[in-house]
């Protein structure tokens, strides 16, 4: 039986952007017998019903982008830049898989102006007053919103294979707090979404800075006992430093509202098979309806 009180936040554009290429390194990529790429669903389902299977939740919402164009961009032109344009075969996808968690009975969620993060860190807040809640994702940046009731459900290699993190797990292994995970991105930046931080402060810098100092504030109010080197590098960057921050933050405010009684996990099978039988799902079908 599900637990009653517990929400799945489903990151949508994580699992399908994993399950894309985890589905086609090999240059294979499945079609339906008119032409229609489905990989991604294919394998987005998998991870969904396993993650569905294993923590068994009372709630499910799946939150996605919505589009490039964020308050992100607005604060940094520079944001995301370095990422290419979706395949090909991914883009018919965006929308078919939305059918697909729609025809499971779970609501998918995105505002224009803002990330899946964003939704997500907003429905944690909700949420998290009420029941207890876990973050599907393969983003690390989800640390920052766990406390003793939401926790980061972060997916490794294959299926049934996550790390569920804790405040408590997060202190054991980096020695810093959920809200720590914000400075440390500020100082370090992150490659992956195209802000540089604090050039030339890595990871362990930060972190030896945030354990010492606690906060961007602490380590800027005792500046003049840091090394030279070190603290020329963040008086250069100062300006980025701040900005960093406010692209690393993940919203908890987004004007969303999805309340538990629309995202109750209620399975209506007919519906689904549906939808695997327009994808030629025969497998899935199996898996999951047998």
């Amino acid at each position: 039986m599900p637990d009653s009180n517990l929400v799945l936040l489903v990151d949508g554009m994580s699992l399908l952007f994993r399950a894309y290429y985890a589905t086609s390194y090999n240059g294979y990529i499945m079609k339906t017998s008119s032409g229609v790429p489905t990989n991604a669903i294919y394998g987005f389902v998998k991870y969904f019903w396993d993650a569905v299977q294993t923590f068994k939740p009372s709630h499910v919402v799946c939150c996605w982008d919505m589009g490039s164009k964020t308050f992100r961009s607005d604060l940094y032109v520079s944001y995301k830049a370095n990422r290419s344009e979706p395949p090909n075969e991914l883009l018919p996808q965006f929308d078919l898989v939305k059918d697909v968690v729609s025809s499971f009975g779970v609501p998918n969620v995105g505002v224009k102006g803002y990330e899946a993060d964003d939704c997500i860190g907003t429905l944690s807040r909700c949420y998290g007053s009420e029941a207890d809640v876990r973050i599907l994702t393969s983003d690390r940046d989800s640390l920052q919103l766990i406390n003793d009731r939401v926790h980061a459900v972060i997916m490794k290699k294959g299926l049934s294979n996550y790390t569920v993190y804790t405040p408590e797990l997060l202190m054991s292994e980096m020695g810093i707090t959920p809200e720590q995970v914000i400075d440390l991105k500020a100082l370090m930046g992150d490659p992956s979404d195209c802000y540089p931080g604090v050039r030339g402060i890595g990871e362990k810098t930060a972190l030896k800075l945030l354990k010492e100092h606690q906060t961007i504030e602490g380590i800027l109010e005792n500046i003049s006992s840091l090394s030279a080197g070190l603290r020329k590098k963040i008086e250069t960057d100062i300006d980025m430093l701040h900005l960093s921050r406010q692209l690393a933050r993940i919203k908890t405010d987004v004007p969303i509202t999805c309340s538990l009684n629309e995202c109750g996990w209620k399975v209506d099978y007919d519906k689904v098979k549906e939808q695997f039988e327009a994808l030629e799902f025969k497998g899935l079908t199996k898996l999951i309806l047998t």
